[in-house]
C-alpha cells in the first residue's frame, strides 16, 4: 500500500510538473508568436523605409535633373537671342573687308566678334560648319537646292545662307544652306 501511495504520490507529482510544463510550454509559443508578429511589423517596416529612401532618392535625382535642365533652357535662350548679333558681326566683317575705307572699322569689328565668339565658346555654343559637307537633315535646313556644278558636288552643302548652331551637342539653330542637286 506504501507504494501505492507513493505511485499516486509521484503520480501527483508528474501531473503537477506536467501540467506546469504544459503552461510554460504555452507561455513560450505565445512569446514565439509573439517574436514572430514583431519580426514581422519589423520587416515590413524595413520594406517601408527601403521604398521610402528610394523614392527619396528619385526624387532628389528628378529634381537636380529638374534644375540642370531649367538652366540650360535658359543659358540656350540668352545665347540664341545673342546669335542675330553674331550674325550681324559677321555681315560687318564680311562688308568692311570688301571696302578699303577705315581699317580700324576692320579691326574693331573683327575684336568685338572675335571676343563676343570666344565667350559664347566657352559658354558650350559651336559653329556648325556646313560648306562642303554632305547635306544631314540633323545639322542642315535646305532654302533651296542649286546644280551642282560638279558630280562629287552632288548632295553637298555647297553655300550657306545662314550659319548654324549647337550648345552643348544639341542643334540651336539649324544651319541655313543651299545643296548641290
Amino acid at each position: 500500500m506504501a507504494d501505492k501511495k507513493k505511485n499516486n504520490t509521484t503520480d501527483v507529482i508528474d501531473s503537477k510538473k506536467l501540467a506546469a510544463l504544459e503552461a510554460r510550454l504555452e507561455g513560450l509559443q505565445e512569446e514565439l508568436s509573439e517574436a514572430r508578429e514583431q519580426a514581422k511589423a519589423a520587416e515590413e517596416a524595413k520594406a517601408d523605409y527601403l521604398r521610402l529612401m528610394a523614392e527619396f532618392d528619385t526624387f532628389r535625382r528628378r529634381t537636380a535633373e529638374e534644375k540642370l535642365a531649367l538652366v540650360s533652357s535658359a543659358s540656350a535662350e540668352t545665347i540664341k537671342g545673342l546669335l542675330p548679333i553674331l550674325d550681324d558681326c559677321e555681315i560687318a566683317l564680311s562688308n568692311l573687308e570688301k571696302s578699303e575705307d577705315s581699317e580700324a572699322a576692320k579691326e574693331g569689328t573683327k575684336m568685338i566678334f572675335n571676343k563676343l565668339s570666344a565667350y559664347l565658346k566657352t559658354k558650350g555654343l559651336e559653329r556648325i560648319e556646313a560648306k562642303g559637307a554632305d547635306f544631314d537633315t540633323e545639322l542642315h535646313e535646305a532654302v533651296t537646292t542649286f546644280p551642282a556644278p560638279a558630280q562629287e558636288q552632288k548632295g553637298k552643302v555647297i553655300d550657306v545662307v545662314q550659319t548654324g548652331y549647337t550648345l552643348g551637342g544639341k542643334v540651336l539653330r539649324y544651319a541655313k544652306v543651299v545643296v548641290g542637286a
